[in-house]
């Protein structure tokens, strides 16, 4: 990864590695005994909501495989939820569901009770969570703002933006296409656009291999867009960073269309794709950041 951010930015100076951001910034500023705090994010919501930090709601939790059936009979009154591993990552066992006409539906597909119970277990078992035993979160459907039609129709774009001491460093548009399958993670295909931080607009999008003025399969504008709520989704990361112990981390934000900014979830390693989103490097925004910070 930083031999391919350095050779496309040609910012050898500036270029953030992995190995320094792992210990030059995240074991410095944060406390390993706090990783847990993000990377649970059950854990995560707890704070949120102790802290009223808008956030999808959470409509329950399971535990245990004999909780299962009594949860699901719970949370299954509404039309629209999430299924989500609580210690999953890269958007791995996120199940989006929709009732039509009495029938669950994942994406255009229908699926069975018995299909869902099924995805539960392998959540609980940590099939999304390398191994390690997990747990089921049910939350709140995000309904994107139509900000996010205007540019590409499915799926649900998330901002991140990565803080240090509750300042912001940088920050991206995460947004889905064809090729990622409605999901707005990099990895999968998705697209990273960065921001401008002080206009609040955004830059070009970055697929892997090319920057784009326009969405790749929409054909829309991206490059110079008005970010909505962009003071409201600064201001919300803040107030989350203040109140994590983690002094160093990234933060999901969502727009919903009725409710406006929500976050997601808190990340204690934010990737460095960021970087090549925004066509800069972390590096020396970090360290201008870091003597600031350690001479006050």
């Amino acid at each position: 990864m930083q031999k391919l951010l350095k050779n496309l930015l040609g910012l050898d100076k500036s270029v953030l590695g992995i190995n320094e951001r792992n210990i030059e910034i995240i074991n410095r500023y944060n406390k390993r005994s706090d990783y847990q705090l993000a990377d649970d994010k059950a854990l995560a919501k707890a704070i949120f909501e102790k802290n009223q930090i808008s956030c999808p709601k959470t409509y329950g939790v399971v535990n245990y495989l004999t909780e299962v059936l009594a949860v699901w009979k719970q949370v299954s009154v509404n039309d629209q939820l999430v299924i989500k591993p609580a210690k999953g990552a890269g958007g791995k066992g996120i199940m989006i569901l929709n009732k039509r006409e009495g029938q669950w539906f994942s994406g255009s597909k229908p699926v069975t009770e018995e299909q869902i119970t099924y995805h539960i277990a392998n959540i609980l078992f940590g099939l999304y969570s390398f191994g390690d035993s997990d747990k089921a979160l049910f939350e709140e459907f995000v309904n994107p703002h139509p900000f996010f039609a205007s540019i590409y129709g499915d799926g649900v774009p998330d901002f991140r933006i990565i803080l240090l001491k509750a300042r912001p460093l940088q920050a991206m548009l995460r947004m889905p296409t064809e090729r990622s399958n409605g999901k707005a993670n990099l990895h999968q295909g998705g697209l990273g656009i960065g921001v401008d931080m002080e206009r609040g607009t955004l830059k070009m999008a970055y697929d892997g291999k090319r920057y784009h003025k326009v969405h790749p399969d929409s054909g829309n504008p991206i490059n110079g867009l008005a970010i909505p709520c962009w003071k409201e989704m600064l201001a919300l990361s803040i107030q989350t960073a203040k109140a994590f112990p983690l002094q160093y981390l990234g933060i999901d934000l969502v727009i919903d269309r009725d409710k406006g900014p929500m976050v997601m979830e808190v990340n204690v390693r934010p990737g460095l794709g960021i970087q090549l989103a925004n066509r800069q490097g972390l590096k020396t925004i970090v360290k201008h950041k870091t003597e600031t910070y350690d001479n006050q």
